[in-house]
Parts: structure tokens; C-alpha cells; sequence
């Protein structure tokens, strides 16, 4: 079969074999296996209540649940590590959100809701892990609302990136100086990263939602949610303007940086990841999952055939537009688990999703929210 044939039938063979899970109403245990056309869809574990940070520490995959719970994965049980966040404040969209490791220390960073004095705001918390988890504010005060808190972390280079949502006030988008509505890179002690461009935390800006972040080949790519159109997905770069609220989706002002894809009707993608597992059909290639549109969604860039290793200097002018174009998508196990949050890969290479149907939005079955690991069958 050749590759483009298998990658159809893969995704239809996916969704096929999802929904017959998706139907059932009892929990499935941990080594609970469905196999499709060349992949195996594992449940690493089922009742969460609305998981959304994702990361993995000396091999344990650790999640936050929005209601404020930090939990991780041990031997197929799902293990509370802090079983209320203190000061979190689960309101709409808000709460314990994005989750991050320091790279060689013993901390963790989180991406919180709380209650100001004013109302909702967001802050950048790090927490010891030598000391129970205790949190330590480092970046406090940032625009908060029901709905448009970002919330993606990404620790890259010494530096953290935070995804700061527009806090539903639009006009928060082109104000560089309101932190919300903009993607913020802070030093690993919360500091602004002094090679910013507005000598303040705010990387890029012109941004509604973004929740989506992770870096190839020296680039940051992100995605990010549109109002009733233009999802978008974007690599972000120091200083510029990603258009929200003035531009939606391409546009002819220059003053704007164009995406790399949009999507209208929305799709809600909501996290970000590229792949190098053992499934060759996927290599090289960008995830995310959709909340609205309930599918992991595959992107082929340009150039992503050749690129294997993340240590391949960026090109620039024509080379850099080539390598970012969109040259094939796909949606994968389309409405066979319900809403998709966090698309990420493992140590071990392994694609990840968690579900969020019990957000409000979503319908849940008596075993969600989920974890999923994709492998070869």
C-alpha cells in the first residue's frame, strides 16, 4: 500500500475503531487496548475530571486537572500528587491549566487562575518539589476572564514561554503592555528574558487564544483559537504581530504576520506537538488535538520528510516560507473520543492525547476524561 492510501485509511479505519469505544459507559482499566490499521490506541488511564497541563519527569507522566488537582501516572493508577492546588479558581475556561519541568532542577511551573482584587486574573507559578509542591508566584496579575486564558507552558532554551488568551477583552491583543493576549518569555526565575523585545515579559503578540506550543528545528510553533473562523496555526517570532483583534487569518496589512494554516468553520485546536515515534507514516510530522471538531488533527509541512533532528539550523526567504508551507492534512480518530485537549509525545517517542469531555461541553462516557498512547500494532 503506498503511503498516501495507508494515511486515509488509517484515519478512517481510527475513527471507525474509536467510536465503538466511545459508546461504551464503563471505565476501562489502564491496559485497555483498541487496535486499528497499523495503530494501537492504549487507555493509560481514565477518570480524570478535565485534564489539561501534560508533561513527563524522569519518565512519570504528570497532568493537572483544571479543578486544581496535580496528578501523575504510577504502574497504571493514577496517583494524586496535590490533591487542591491552593488559590486556583476554577471559573469557566480558567483554572489549573499548562504544566512545565525545569530542565535540571527540582521545580515544576504551572499556569493559574485565581481571584484578584478586580477579578479572574492568571499567573506563572513555580512550585518545589522537594517541599510538597509548594508554589512560589513568579508572574502575577495577568488579564484573567471565564473564557481566553491561554494557558500552554513550554520550556525551551532556558527560557519558559507562557500563552496568555485576550482575557476576552479583544482589544487586549494589540496592547503590548496588558500581557494578556500575547505570548510572554520569562527567564527561568520568572524574570522577562532580556532578549525581549519591549523590554517586558510579551514575546509576540496580536493573539485571542493560543494554547498550543513546541519548537522544531529552532522554530515556535503555536496554534490558536479563532472566534467562528480562522483558527490559526503560527510560528511566532520576537516582536511581531499576530493581527487579533484586526486581522483574522491571513491579511493584506503588512503590519500583521500571516499564519501558516487557518481553519474556518473553527476547529478548536487546543495544544501542539511534533512527532518522531516508530510510526513512519507519522515522522515529521505536527499534532494537535480539537476541541469543537473532536479529532487529532495531522499536518505535513514542507520539508518535514527530510527533517529529522531538532538541532537543523532554521532557513530563511524562500527556504524558511517552503519548509513552513502546508503540503498534506488529516483528521485522525474523528469523533471516536470526544473532545481533544493536549496532543504530546513521550520520552519513549509515542503519541499522547488526553480528552476534555467533562469541561462543560463535551459528553461524556463513564470512563472519561482519558489519557490515550498511540503505537504501532
Amino acid at each position: 500500500m503506498d503511503r498516501r492510501r495507508y494515511l486515509a485509511t488509517l484515519g478512517a479505519t481510527a475513527a471507525l475503531g474509536g467510536c465503538a469505544g466511545r459508546s461504551g459507559s464503563e471505565p476501562a482499566g489502564s491496559d485497555d487496548t483498541a487496535t486499528t490499521d497499523g495503530v494501537a490506541t492504549e487507555t493509560l488511564a481514565t477518570g480524570l475530571e478535565i485534564p489539561w497541563g501534560a508533561a513527563f519527569r524522569d519518565g512519570t507522566l504528570y497532568l493537572t486537572e483544571r479543578p486544581g488537582r496535580i496528578v501523575r501516572l504510577v504502574d497504571g493508577s493514577v496517583e494524586p500528587v496535590v490533591e487542591s492546588v491552593d488559590g486556583v479558581r476554577h471559573a469557566g475556561e480558567g483554572g489549573l491549566l499548562g504544566l512545565a519541568f525545569h530542565p535540571s532542577e527540582p521545580y515544576a511551573y504551572t499556569h493559574q487562575t485565581y481571584e484578584a482584587g478586580d477579578g479572574l486574573a492568571n499567573r506563572l507559578v513555580r512550585h518545589d518539589l522537594t517541599g510538597g509542591w509548594a508554589g512560589e508566584p513568579l508572574l502575577t496579575g495577568i488579564p484573567g476572564a471565564p473564557i481566553h486564558d491561554g494557558g500552554r507552558l513550554l520550556v525551551h532554551d532556558d527560557a519558559l514561554y507562557v500563552t496568555c488568551g485576550d482575557a476576552a477583552h479583544a482589544p487586549n491583543g494589540q496592547d503590548v503592555d496588558a500581557l494578556a493576549g500575547s505570548v510572554l518569555r520569562v527567564t527561568l526565575d520568572g524574570d522577562p528574558h532580556p532578549d525581549n523585545p519591549f523590554d517586558s515579559p510579551v514575546f509576540s503578540y496580536g493573539h485571542r487564544n493560543p494554547q498550543g506550543l513546541v519548537v522544531r528545528d529552532g522554530r515556535l510553533y503555536s496554534t490558536e483559537h479563532g472566534p467562528k473562523v480562522a483558527d490559526e496555526i503560527n510560528v511566532l517570532r520576537a516582536g511581531e504581530n499576530y493581527g487579533w483583534p484586526e486581522a483574522r487569518g491571513p491579511s493584506d496589512d503588512d503590519r500583521f504576520t500571516d499564519p501558516l494554516a487557518h481553519y474556518s468553520p473553527t476547529i478548536a485546536p487546543a495544544s501542539a506537538t511534533f512527532y518522531d515515534g516508530p510510526i513512519e507514516a507519522w515522522q515529521g510530522d505536527f499534532f494537535f488535538g480539537t476541541l469543537k471538531a473532536e479529532h487529532v488533527h495531522r499536518v505535513r509541512f514542507g520539508g518535514s520528510e527530510a527533517r529529522r533532528a531538532s538541532d537543523e539550523p532554521s532557513g530563511d526567504g524562500d527556504e524558511r516560507r517552503g519548509r513552513d508551507s502546508v503540503v498534506e492534512q488529516e483528521r485522525l480518530f474523528e469523533g471516536a473520543y470526544g473532545r481533544i485537549r493536549t496532543v504530546f509525545t513521550g520520552p519513549d517517542g509515542h503519541l499522547h492525547a488526553v480528552t476534555s469531555n467533562r469541561d462543560g461541553r463535551g459528553s461524556p462516557v463513564g470512563a472519561d476524561d482519558r489519557v490515550f498512547r498511540f503505537t504501532p500494532a
